[in-house]
């Protein structure tokens, strides 16, 4: 299976987020080639801004896999994930991290002060997989939400 593979699932779960009137980002979490986990922004639904789509999927992922680390596992989420979704991510000490489009606003690469102490040191991160798709989603609910 290949990046642009799971990626694609990661898009289907921010679909369902812009279906329930949530910020479309999605995420998966995969285990030696299995989709262990699946989240998508809920923080309208739960009234909690924590509540991004890659905390759902840390969440469900350990709960899978019966403990906290993800060392084995890589995320696959739309969007750059915020300053708050690395500092979980180090701690889960996530194999990999693989994320679609660029948040240059909100992105935790926008910390250039701290973004190499952010995740942590084993982290593999790689950005730009279906970027365009990825970016797109969100464009267009946010347009939607201005008109």
């Amino acid at each position: 299976m290949t990046d642009e593979f799971y990626m694609r699932q990661a898009l289907q779960e921010a679909q369902r987020a812009a279906e329930q009137g949530e910020v479309p980002v999605g995420a998966i979490v995969v285990a030696r080639g299995q989709t262990i986990a699946r989240g998508h922004n809920l923080c309208e639904r739960l009234h909690d801004f924590t509540a991004h789509a890659e905390m759902q999927a840390f969440t469900a992922a350990s709960e899978f896999l019966g403990g906290k680390h993800l060392d084995q596992c890589t995320l696959y989420v739309t969007m750059e994930p915020c300053l708050m979704c690395a500092g979980a991510a180090y701690w889960t000490r996530l194999g990999r991290i693989v994320f679609g489009a660029r948040d240059e606003k909100r992105g935790f690469s926008q910390w250039h002060s701290v973004q190499h102490r952010v995740l942590h040191p084993t982290t593999v991160l790689e950005g730009g997989v279906l970027a365009e798709e990825c970016g797109a989603l969100v464009k267009a609910f946010f347009q939607s939400r201005r008109k």
